[in-house]
């Protein structure tokens, strides 16, 4: 895959206090890159320069080749979903996909046309007339979703869309996001502090801690070969734990041997064997 996005030495000071340190990363064409990291640690910072809501103290920015890094987001073909929806209250599901597209002078006069077909795809056309407050939390990011893919951007970018949403909901979205991403062949560059989330997502995995890159590998990569102690208890420790306490409980046999239990012990096998191989055997 060529590479879409290079972030060369990016630097960011707030109150004289340095929230970048040099970051340096490249995205792929039609990649998902997860950047992962604990609240503070730079994340979030990196998304919003990437897409011009704030400027970088120094550092460069180059899309397909181009240097972008003091381009107005208007002019980035970026598109950004966030965590708190940013949907217009007074607006129905229509009239918040719609209202981007009728300030593109190109898409201005098909502007409907193509809200009600995002509004379609995300699986809200019964919700089409609905205002925000009518709707779920997982029904108003699926508006949040089907706003930014109307514009037709080239990278869309996701701040921790999800972390407001119950369990359930969670991953649901979670597969309809990367079932978007396949059928759009959609850049995408997603913030979160879930590490299985990032595993579940991602093609490449950005963990940052303090302003800087701790690592950067595809999710088999981190597993395998953690860079430094931080990778390995902040990742794989907890990913540990995650999976001795799904293992505890659902383990197959006595009442719970039926064929949803053996799906879900089936697929807590497959990540157990991912990250911790030795213990394979061990749940047989």
């Amino acid at each position: 895959m060529a590479e879409k996005l290079e972030i060369t030495e990016l630097v960011k000071v707030f109150n004289k206090q340095k929230i970048l340190h040099e970051v340096c990363f490249t995205v792929k064409e039609g990649e998902f890159l997860s950047i992962l990291g604990p609240s503070g640690c730079g994340k979030t910072t990196i998304l919003r320069i990437l897409i011009g809501l704030i400027a970088a103290t120094s550092g460069k920015i180059t899309k397909d080749g181009i240097d972008i890094t003091s381009a107005p987001p208007s002019k980035r073909n970026m598109g950004i979903v966030f965590q708190n929806y940013a949907l217009f209250q007074n607006m129905s599901v229509l009239g918040n996909v719609e209202y981007a597209l009728k300030f593109n002078k190109e898409l201005k006069n098909k502007s409907r046309t193509i809200a009600e077909n995002m509004i379609e795809h995300v699986g809200l056309s019964e919700h089409i007339n609905k205002k925000p407050h009518k709707l779920s939390g997982g029904q108003q990011q699926r508006v949040a979703i089907a706003r930014t893919l109307a514009l037709n951007p080239e990278i869309i970018l996701f701040d921790e869309p999800m972390s407001a949403l119950d369990a359930a909901t969670r991953l649901i979205l979670r597969d309809e996001i990367k079932q978007i991403q396949k059928e759009f062949n959609s850049t995408m560059i997603y913030i979160t502090h879930d590490q299985e989330e990032a595993f579940a997502l991602s093609d490449r995995i950005m963990v940052m801690d303090n302003g800087t890159i701790q690592q950067l590998g595809t999710p088999e990569e981190i597993v395998t070969n953690p860079a430094n102690l931080y990778v390995k208890e902040f990742v794989i420790d907890n990913l540990n734990r995650k999976i001795d306490s799904l293992v505890k409980f659902v383990k197959p046999g006595g009442d719970s041997d039926n064929k949803l239990m053996s799906s879900i012990w089936t697929k807590i096998q497959s990540l157990v064997k991912s990250v911790k191989p030795d213990k394979t055997k061990e749940g047989e």
